[in-house]
């Protein structure tokens, strides 16, 4: 049966989109899978942030030409998704789940993941059980840096990913408008400790962003100069699930639970500051002019602003439990399942459009959860 046509965008709406992408490992497949969807709308972004595996598959959208970006990031799940013969009486007997999803992640632990991680020889000192010399050989291959760096060209984009600087213990965001990108700055947003060694750059080493802050939803909110905005936000680990049973439920619930609050607190303080200087705007138009002409009513009208922002939330939720390992789970079959998910989820969300609906008076940003619509992550 031939796919339905993309939805249609009136010419009343001029927002600007942008695509946020958290971190998560093996399961960023579902955010290549939603890419797909959203480039094939009327909703294409001309900007992507991304943490961790959100900024590899960042970096493989603005790195591209628009007609190969999705093609780029198939390459690349593929590529790293391939299965070697290491452990082939484990996949032998392993077909379906949660055996096959214990080999893979076994495999990963063991060998590594081709074109990405290879394991570290633990003699002497060392700071990491992993080597990422693979990755950035991948990142040289599939990624146009020249083209992430060549902004105002046709279908360029703004780029932006974050990392901690490992001695002070700051965020630290790395974008295109205001530096050179070059794979170091893409490899340090996923440098996940103890997994992975931290990344030098001009001096300083970092790790995962993910430490901090797993999502990039209020850098892009609060970037100033601002303009209203459809962001589509693309969450890797669910908020709410049943209460666990075994030892591996646990594990999985922690994880879930920890990634998630983080953030969920950061869509909170991005949206109630961006509401709070809409207000501040709102309550500026009704000043007299005297009040307008004192120190206090300037300085509180610099924090104001007339922009709007819809959050679309993409958050992935699979419908079995998928286990502690899951972001380490790399079997081809699992990958595609995730990507597939992420292409449904994401045209069932541009189907129903609400970001279309009038803004409510008096609001500054909202946030549309499609596929759990009674609210929540």
């Amino acid at each position: 049966m031939p796919a339905s046509p993309p939805p249609l965008r009136p010419s009343g709406y001029d927002k600007k989109v942008a695509l946020v992408l958290q971190g998560g490992g093996a399961l960023g497949s579902y955010q290549a899978g939603a890419y797909e969807a959203i480039a094939a709308s009327p909703y294409r972004p001309d900007w992507v942030a991304g943490i961790s595996i959100g900024a590899i598959n960042a970096a493989l959208i603005a790195g591209n030409p628009p007609e190969r970006r999705t093609e780029r990031l198939r390459e690349f799940w593929e590529a790293i998704t391939t299965q070697t013969p290491r452990l082939p009486a484990l996949f032998g007997a392993a077909l379906f789940d949660p055996g096959r999803r214990q080999a893979a992640s076994l495999q990963a632990l063991l060998f590594g993941q081709p074109g990405f991680f290879a394991p570290r020889p633990q003699f002497g000192q060392t700071t990491s059980f992993y080597d990422t010399a693979p990755l950035r050989q991948t990142l040289e291959r599939l990624v146009d840096f020249d083209r992430i760096n060549a902004r105002g060209t046709a279908g360029s984009m703004a780029f932006s990913v974050a990392a901690v600087n490992v001695r002070t213990g700051n965020f630290a965001w790395f974008d295109n408008r205001y530096m050179t990108i070059r794979p170091e700055h893409v490899m340090a947003s996923g440098a996940l400790p103890p997994g992975f060694p931290p990344v030098e750059i001009d001096g300083e080493h970092y790790w995962d962003g993910g430490l901090i802050s797993n999502t990039p939803l209020q850098y892009v909110i609060d970037h100033s100069p601002r303009f209203s905005r459809l962001v589509f936000q693309v969450d890797l680990f669910a908020a709410r699930g049943a209460v666990p049973t075994t030892l591996d439920e646990v594990s999985e619930r922690d994880k879930d639970i920890r990634y998630s609050s983080r953030t969920r607190a950061g869509d909170t303080a991005a949206r109630d500051g961006h509401d709070l200087r809409y207000t501040i705007n709102a309550l500026w138009e009704r000043l007299p002019d005297e009040l307008k002409a004192t120190t206090e009513a300037r300085t509180l009208y610099e924090y104001g602003c007339i922009t709007t922002m819809d959050v679309a939330q993409l958050i992935y939720r699979p419908a079995t439990r998928q286990g502690a390992s899951k972001d380490y789970e790399f079997s081809r079959q699992t990958m595609q399942s995730r990507w597939d998910q992420g292409h449904a989820d994401a045209s069932a969300t541009l189907d129903a459009a609400p970001w279309l609906a009038p803004m409510p008076p008096g609001t500054g940003t909202r946030s549309f959860d499609v596929l759990r619509p009674e609210g929540g992550n």
